[in-house]
This record gives structure tokens, sequence and C-alpha cells, in this order.
């Protein structure tokens, strides 16, 4: 979901070198989804010219909000077996369950038999769901169907949201595999507020905050594997080192107490929990919103001017047809498409309120028209 881009496209180069790395290195699962633009056909062509797919778990998920009929499930399975250039997928998902009501549609147009048959035929090796619904749909879910693993959102901030830490408790007590996705929450908590990272810095010197935030995780016993979705060579490096020496129940009472307090510092300075997973994207106005967001998070965490930059960069002020959070019309539609179950427009207009200034879009108008007489 996170591979390099260039150009907003995948980059294969950068890619195929951390695929491998990790590969080599000892990552045995590599998790991708249909929705995830190009994603799952780089990850074939990479693994087939290679000859490593058989060497490893692959992961990927079935769209269901696209599928009205039964033939669908079918329809996209070839399509993504196609793509990832496999005959099995090791771990298949249902993607993105938001309510329990999603799986009883899915039902109603026979996906257990399917599963079941994919199962015995030996496409699905293992099936599990992604969730980003409420703790009670996410009961129901683990009551539902006879799953093989599960993936929730969870980190230290997140221990009350969605499955949150009474369902990752529940799960585990089922005897059930659970996974971990956004356990830096979309980069935030690599990237702390200021009074945070002091908070790190006097507990442990040197220390990372991505080494406090994973390892809290990896201290559980009741997690079996986290998603980190590492873009860089040094985040894959550094990713690598923590898990080489993570060990559950590891951490003091003294280590517990510097997250709790990092937490009450974060929760302060971030006001809208979006993990910049474009799922909203794109927007029929063409505005940016994950940094939208992430400029109006910025203006509390570090202060107002450096958020107002960032709004600017972010809505592109200073090119031809600039798209600001003022232009929302409110359709909607990106609030169904998100995780977090933000209200984007509401949440636009807190951040046109904080970071749009009054006349900023004529303002912006003319300091173009000046750059433009300056450069010509």
């Amino acid at each position: 979901m996170r591979f390099p881009t260039n150009m907003r496209r995948i980059d294969k180069v950068k890619t195929e070198a951390l695929l491998l790395k990790a590969f080599y290195r000892g990552i045995n699962y590599f998790d991708t989804a249909y929705w995830y633009s190009g994603s799952e056909e780089v990850v074939g062509e990479i693994f087939e010219k290679h000859g490593i797919r058989e060497k490893l778990n692959l992961a990927t998920k079935l769209p269901q909000v696209a599928c009205r009929e039964t033939a669908d499930f079918d329809k996209f399975f070839d399509i993504q077996k196609k793509r990832l250039r496999t005959g099995y997928i090791d771990y298949y998902m249902i993607h993105n369950i938001s309510s329990f009501a999603q799986w009883e549609k899915l039902c109603k147009i026979g996906i257990e038999d399917w599963i079941r048959n994919k199962k015995k035929s030996g496409e699905i090796l293992q099936i599990g769901f992604s969730f980003h619904g409420s703790h009670d749909d996410f009961i129901k879910m683990l009551d539902a169907y006879d799953w093989d693993f599960t993936l929730i959102q969870y980190n230290y901030i997140n221990t009350n949201y969605q499955a949150g830490v009474l369902g990752l408790r529940k799960a585990a007590s089922k005897g059930l595999p659970v996974f971990i996705m956004e356990p830096l929450l979309g980069g935030k908590l690599a990237n702390l507020p200021k009074a945070a990272e002091n908070i790190i810095n006097e507990a442990k010197p040197g220390s990372t905050p991505v080494s406090w935030a994973l390892n809290w995780l990896w201290n559980d016993p009741d997690i079996t594997l986290l998603l980190s979705g590492m873009s860089t060579d040094a985040q894959l490096e550094e990713n690598l080192a923590l898990a080489e020496v993570a060990l559950p129940n590891s951490f003091s009472e003294a280590e517990l107490q510097t997250i709790q307090d990092v937490k009450t510092v974060f929760n302060k300075s971030y006001k809208i929990p979006c993990t910049g997973c474009n799922y909203c994207m794109p927007c029929s106005k063409k505005i940016n919103i994950p940094a939208c967001f992430e400029a109006y998070n910025t203006s509390y965490a570090i202060n107002r001017m450096r958020g107002m930059f960032g709004y600017l960069t972010s809505v592109g002020a200073l090119a031809e047809f600039p798209h600001y959070a003022s232009d929302c019309s409110s359709c909607g539609k990106c609030i169904s498409e998100c995780p977090q179950n933000i209200d984007i427009p509401k949440e636009l207009k807190n951040v046109k309120r904080r970071l749009q200034i009054p006349g900023i879009k004529t303002i912006v108008k003319l300091a173009g028209k000046r750059m433009t007489k300056v450069r010509d």
C-alpha cells in the first residue's frame, strides 16, 4: 500500500529492491489488496521474476463492497490470481469490514459456500477478514464464521478504537491469530509532537518513536504479526532490527508508563485521526483530503504557521487550479470510504477555519502572477 512511488506510480526498481531485501532477511509474509493501485501487479511480477513465490506467504483481499452477486467472487479472485501470477493465495481476507451487515449481505449471495470450495481446491489456504468497524460488530464477526485469522487496526493510540484491546483479547481467547495494521498510525507515531519526543528521549536516550511503537506491540503475546508499510530502505532496516530482538512481556512498568505519557501528549495535539490511507481519494473536487488533515494536525502538534504552510502546499495554492478545503461540496461520498469513520466534510470546514485565512485565494493568485513576471 505504501510502496515507494515516482510521479504517483509505484517505483518498480525501488520496490523490487525493498521486497527482495525483506525476503532474504527473513520476512516471509507480504500483504497487498485489490484496491491498492498497481500493487498486486508489481508484487506478482517481482516474485515470479525471482522465483520466490512458493517460498513465502502471500496475502491479498476480496473487494467485498464491489460484490453484488455470487459470480463477483470468482471475477475478482481470478483477476487477483492473474495479477499476482499465482494459482493460490496463502492468506485471503474479506477486505475492510466496517459493519456486520456487510458480512450478512455476502452470506446471502453465497460467500460461505464459495470460501469452502476455494479452500477445498487449495486456491485459498487461510481465510480471514480485515476490520474497520465497531467493537460490537467485530465480536459478531468473530462468532459468525470459523475464521483462520483476523487483521485489525491497533497501536498504543487506538487501544479503544474499532476492535480495540477488548477485541484483540477476544480473538486471542478463541485461538485466532491476530494480525495488526497501522502499527504507526499511518506514520503519525513515527513523527511525534516535540513534547512527546522529549518524553521518549528522557526515558531512553537515542531511541526512536518507531522503536517504542513497534516494541509496544511486540510486547503483547496476543499479537501474531505486524504489518508496517515500509517505503524506504531505512524504514526496512529499522523494522528488521527491532523484530530481530523483540520479545513478548519484555516491557517494564516504567516503559509502559512512558507510552501512557506519550499518548496523553499526542492526543492533545492530533485532532483528526486520519492515517493517510487515501481511501477517500480521488475527491470529486480534487481536494487533497489527507494532506489537508495532515496540515491541520501539524498546526496543533508544531505550530499554526507550519500548518498553514503545509496547507498551502497541499492544496496546490500556486498551481493554475488550486483546490482548497472550502471547495468541498459535502457530497458525502468520502465518508463511506473512510475506514476511520471521519466526518470528512465537517473536518474540512475546521481546516478552512483554522488554516484558510480570509482572502487567501486572492493573495495567492496575485503572488503567483508576480512570481510569473519575475521568472519572465
